[in-house]
């Protein structure tokens, strides 16, 4: 039991209609769990549309849906039209940081380092130099994400990317250690350092355990991590985000940082990095899942029509 919360009876949403199905019901399931463990009086929701439903005196509700409908902002306003209170970024910065497009933009356009990039349509010629790595600007979990080492390779992964929308995401490789940064609040935790088999950090390495080593916290120099913090805390900034995301960052050989893209719903799972940081930063996965429950709130976004809920082309 924890004492001082603002709520009792929440829920949790998981699910949803996206290709995350799978891994939103088990970040959903544990964070049920760890809002029981902390003293909480927990519904459980399954989305199966793009609609949400609530029980009757649920007061505030923690987003755990994963991908479309969950991270793209649009079951954000519909919590908001409703009134309901609920944990994570608003509409807005939710779809900002999903659309991989539109955060590239704002990175580039607010000093955040980045690797170079390009957004391609079908038959569109690429002009940046191999290895790259493609993806589809609106899909989480690495699903359509393929990295393109030699040109025999590009047209296999180009079909697979555009199954996903029009428009592909086409990004330089940087070569080096992959590292993550998660924030609570305006609060930075460990660098954890991904150790993927065939250094790749697809699908399969994030969701088998075991195919993945983490080290948290990363074994940095402490000014690199402290400059790892610096730089995703800047990035969650500029994206506009609120009480919890993950930052994704690449380091190259030479120690160059690039941020790869924001998660605004970081995953709960088993082998999930936001609680692993946490509980590095000796924050128990119950007191996670209160503290960032305890921080539910609805941003009162004007202007979020046509914002949310689609990932149009051209952004």
């Amino acid at each position: 039991m924890i004492s001082g919360r603002r709520f009792q009876n929440v829920a949790v949403l998981m699910g949803g209609p996206s290709d995350e199905r799978d891994v939103s019901l088990r970040s959903g399931a544990a964070v049920a769990s760890g809002l029981r463990e902390a003293g909480y009086t927990v519904a459980e929701i399954d989305v199966k549309n793009h609609d949400v439903d609530v029980p009757r005196g649920t007061e505030a509700v923690f987003v755990a849906l994963h991908g479309e409908f969950g991270e793209d902002g649009e079951v954000q306003s519909i919590l908001e039209g409703k009134g309901i209170l609920y944990t994570g970024s608003g509409p807005r910065a939710s779809w900002s940081s999903f659309n991989k497009s539109a955060s590239k933009k704002i990175f580039s356009g607010n000093g955040i380092p980045t690797p170079a990039y390009e957004i391609l349509r079908k038959g569109e010629r690429r002009s940046l130099g191999l290895p790259v790595v493609i993806k589809p600007p609106c899909q989480g979990s690495s699903i359509g994400v393929h990295r393109v080492m030699k040109e025999s390779e590009w047209a296999a992964a180009v079909t697979d990317a555009l199954k996903y929308g029009a428009e592909m995401l086409v990004e330089s490789f940087v070569p080096g250690r992959e590292l993550t940064v998660g924030i609570v609040g305006r609060e930075v935790l460990p660098v954890v350092e991904i150790r993927a088999q065939d250094d790749w950090y697809d699908y399969t390495a994030k969701y088998t355990k075991g195919r993945t080593e983490y080290l948290v916290p990363a074994p940095l120099d402490g000014a690199v991590s402290a400059r790892c913090g610096e730089i995703a805390l800047n990035a969650f900034d500029v994206i506009g985000c609120r009480d919890m995301g993950r930052v994704d960052i690449r380091m190259s050989p030479e120690g160059g940082l690039f941020v790869l893209e924001l998660n605004n719903i970081p995953g709960f799972t088993a082998t999930s990095l936001l609680p692993k940081a946490a509980a590095c930063a000796g924050m128990a996965f119950p007191v996670l899942c209160s503290r960032l429950m305890e921080m539910a709130g609805v941003e009162r976004t004007a202007d979020v029509a046509g914002v949310a809920g689609r990932c149009p082309a051209g952004v």
